[in-house]
């Protein structure tokens, strides 16, 4: 029997197998091709994963780049089930194989049943065995690789592409918590609109996102340099400008500040005896955003509150999971119907 942690995120999926660690990342995207059979709309899927999100800003005019998740939940449900089950053969867990498959799916704090329903139709298309469900804040913190307290609570605070989950937990459940649709990708979109507004220079979304993990920081001293191409918004022609840190600050700190206030708004929640042990413990950090230069120190400084921050942060979730699926106690405690 194989045993799967499966973090099925709006841009990258993970999938984490114990034993043999993190086996597959790669982008939750798929291309496909609308035609017309017999006057209805029929789409013929044409790449999976990251050969799919490598055809964006490239593909034929017929040819469309889908995300089957977005904000926690399943879009394109059939879609889902096709890049899930080419994820499974890319593990060699065809679909043949695939009942002797255990897997927990990563999702987010306060998701609806029907939102689950959809994962577990997704599952049993690619035909999973047994299927349990676990909220982000337990797998992000067991990522950490410490245990959840009986009585001390603890803080965790996830920064996804499109989600950010924050939540004070403890061996009992969720204390106080909400996940809220933003993240990493809404600091793309807005420098999209920032170049092509201020800087007459129009990008796609990968370009926007290599600008942000390689000159984004919000480290006070930090003014690093990059070359960015595209378009000039007026004759369309090719173009490209420099953009250093101090020019894309301001777009990234607009977005982490309102994560800030989520924050505070779950910390506020808190009565005094928790919010003294979350202070204690600190804040247990997770998802892609955090890699960000400077973002742990501003948020330690913004928070202040200890911070703790993995060596992956962009894979600390499906490991935790990983762990709540290999044990027995784990997986009766920190599991959802």
């Amino acid at each position: 029997m194989k045993r799967l942690s499966i973090d099925l995120g709006a841009w990258v999926t993970k999938i984490y197998m114990p034993g043999c660690g993190v086996v597959l990342t790669e982008a939750t995207c798929i291309a496909v091709e609308k035609y017309q059979d017999h006057g209805e709309t029929q789409l013929l899927v044409k790449a999976f994963g990251d050969k799919a999100r490598a055809l964006s800003g490239r593909a034929a005019v017929n040819t469309h780049i889908l995300n089957p998740v977005f904000e926690g939940d399943i879009i394109y449900e059939n879609l889902a089930a096709e890049l899930l089950a080419y994820f499974l053969e890319k593990i060699e867990i065809p679909r043949k194989k695939a009942r002797r498959t255990e897997a927990v799916f990563i999702l987010p704090c306060g998701v609806s049943d029907e939102i689950k329903q959809k994962y577990r139709r997704v599952a049993e298309d690619c035909g999973l065995g047994a299927v349990y469900f676990t909220f982000t804040p337990f797998a992000a913190v067991l990522g950490h690789n410490v245990a959840i307290s009986e009585s001390t609570p603890m803080f965790s605070l996830d920064i996804g592409h499109s989600l950010t989950n924050v939540a004070v937990i403890s061996q009992d459940g969720i204390i106080s918590g909400l996940s809220v649709n933003l993240g990493g990708g809404n600091i793309d979109v807005h420098l999209i609109d920032e170049l092509a507004d201020n800087y007459n220079l129009k990008i796609g979304a990968l370009t926007a996102e290599k600008l942000k993990n390689t000159v984004g920081s919000l480290l006070d001293d930090d003014n690093k340099i990059n070359v960015v191409e595209g378009r000039d918004v007026k004759s369309g022609a090719p173009a490209s400008i420099a953009v250093s840190s101090s020019q894309i600050y301001k777009v990234i700190t607009t977005y982490v500040d309102k994560i800030i206030e989520y924050v505070n708004l779950v910390l506020n929640k808190l009565p005094p005896e928790v919010a003294s042990g979350v202070m204690h413990g600190g804040v247990y950090l997770s998802g892609g955003l955090i890699k960000l230069d400077g973002l742990a120190e501003y948020l330690e400084k913004k928070l202040n509150i200890p911070v703790n921050v993995p060596e992956e942060p962009q894979l600390t979730s499906v490991i935790g999971g990983g762990a709540v699926i290999s044990g027995d106690e784990l997986l009766e405690r920190l599991t959802v119907e």
